[in-house]
């Protein structure tokens, strides 16, 4: 049975991808929901750093790479059904993970309440960048 079992099985989806939810190691905050498929799993899993699966560019992205964020895996965890996979990590470098040049990638929270037919507004949790995207990627975000 999957749910006992002591052996990793992952259930990819019809693309060959798995979600991957990745949190501080230390603090517990969410950082970034990213995809691996079998390879990243396995390199993540061999090197003991997060690869992920960039369906953007459509190739392995090893995070960090560019940037000096790199993710070092603490602890991985699948999911009951093998459908999802769960990193706790520290981050290298200047402790950020977004793109954008925060913190987490979650620095945005949904005004909840707000139906009706204009988007909901999005009010930013995190207030300042913890470094400036142009300067590390030598372009706009």
């Amino acid at each position: 049975m999957l749910e006992d079992g002591k052996e990793l099985a992952p259930r990819f989806d019809e693309n060959g991808l798995i979600p991957c939810i990745t949190t501080h190691a230390e603090t517990g905050d969410l950082l970034m929901v990213g995809y691996m498929n079998a390879d990243s799993l396995a390199k993540s899993i061999e090197c003991g750093e997060a690869v992920y699966w960039s369906r953007s560019r459509q190739e392995l992205w090893k995070k960090g790479e560019t940037s000096g964020q790199t993710q070092k895996i603490v602890e991985m965890r699948t999911d009951c059904d093998q459908d999802a996979i769960w990193i706790k990590v520290l981050v290298e470098g200047n402790g950020a993970t977004c793109h954008v040049g925060y913190h987490s990638c979650f620095y945005r929270s949904v005004e909840l309440g707000e139906a009706g037919a204009k988007p909901p507004a999005l009010k930013f949790e995190e207030t300042s960048k913890v470094y400036d995207p142009d300067e590390v990627y030598g372009r706009k975000s």
